[in-house]
């Protein structure tokens, strides 16, 4: 593996580090145009797709915050971010006084990021603000995604947003708004991103020194990354490709020949250091059952649009309950699968 921050897909950039973003040209044109005006909002709800470009939008949109704080001499459009001025070596350095990037952290004992983004994370944003209070400058918080905060976390956080200090403002990123806290939804201005388009995706790529040549792997990866490249990075950098075939193999399958590609599929997905396509295994599965829910149910059939709706749903507990009690992968996965097939 590479000597990435943690948490970042090997073939990616930091969105710390990263200059350059790839379509939402609009959402840029407005962030700008908002804080321009003075009426900028406390809290801003970036919301879409993982892997979109939400946190690099939520940096850019830092640096731009931090190196031009009048807003009213502030440029009216967003540019790419100097590697080599004061604000953007702070900022990809972490050590910006003014920019605090709360995400999950690593536990120290697993050297893995734990399950959500915990209160005592939350509390260095309190200790952050106080910090920095008689500054007088911009002080930004971005939470890397809102979606990975425990209640507990929530809670805090909604504190801070309901009384928030001056000059502060908070970039709450999200893959899954409908499931924040609507008192936190509430108290933010939201600003939905789409997933990027064919072209702006395979830019994004090519800027990674990803070359899509048209080819068949070439239309599977744009057809299966759906706009996101964090998606199209698993389908390449971690064999998701290869995942997709041979879940694809074990629904098409039966008897002997299902149960051995079931044991072939469980082996790769167990395999120590694999949480990454682990993950996109999990989220291929709970899309293709959404998948068979819509189309049973378009075709009439709401007996098993309702199976296969409830079998999504019974996944994602049993999932929870695997990983708080660290039960088995190998055969958690294979007995997902046999419920799958059947």
């Amino acid at each position: 593996m590479s000597d990435l921050p943690f948490g970042v897909l090997d073939g990616a950039i930091p969105p710390q580090t990263n200059s350059h973003l790839f379509g939402h040209n609009e959402a840029q044109d407005f962030l700008a145009g908002f804080y321009r005006s003075g009426r900028s909002h406390h809290a801003i709800l970036v919301e879409g797709p993982e892997g979109i470009g939400k946190a690099t939008l939520a940096f850019r949109f830092a640096n731009h915050v931090l190196s031009h704080p009048d807003p009213e001499t502030a440029p009216r459009f967003l540019a790419d971010p100097d590697p080599a001025s004061p604000v953007s070596r702070q900022i990809t350095s972490g050590a910006s006084h003014n920019l605090l990037h709360l995400t999950r952290p690593v536990d120290e004992k697993t050297g893995k990021a734990k399950t959500a983004i915990t209160v005592d994370e939350v509390r260095r944003a309190g200790h952050f603000f106080s910090q920095t209070s008689g500054t007088g400058n911009w002080r930004i918080v971005i939470i890397d995604p809102a979606d990975d905060l425990n209640r507990n976390a929530a809670n805090a956080i909604l504190k801070i947003l309901e009384e928030p200090p001056k000059r502060a403002l908070f970039l709450v990123l999200s893959h899954a708004p409908g499931k924040l806290l609507p008192t936190i939804r509430s108290r933010c201005l939201p600003l939905k991103l789409q997933p990027l388009g064919e072209a702006d995706l395979t830019q994004a790529l090519s800027s990674l020194g990803i070359t899509l040549d048209g080819g068949r792997m070439a239309q599977e990866v744009l057809a299966a990354s759906n706009g996101s490249v964090s998606q199209a990075l698993k389908l390449m950098n971690y064999g998701g490709i290869d995942i997709i075939a041979a879940f694809a193999e074990v629904t098409a399958s039966s008897g002997p020949a299902a149960r051995k590609a079931m044991h072939r599929l469980a082996d790769v997905l167990s395999a120590k250091d694999n949480d990454v396509i682990f993950g996109f295994f999990l989220e291929h599965l709970r899309e293709s059952l959404v998948a068979r829910a819509r189309t049973a149910a378009y075709a009439g059939d709401l007996a098993g649009a309702d199976r296969a709706s409830r079998l999504s749903s019974a996944i994602a507990e049993r999932m929870t309950i695997s990983q708080a009690y660290n039960l088995d992968r190998k055969q958690t996965i294979i007995s997902l699968l046999e419920d799958v097939a059947q």
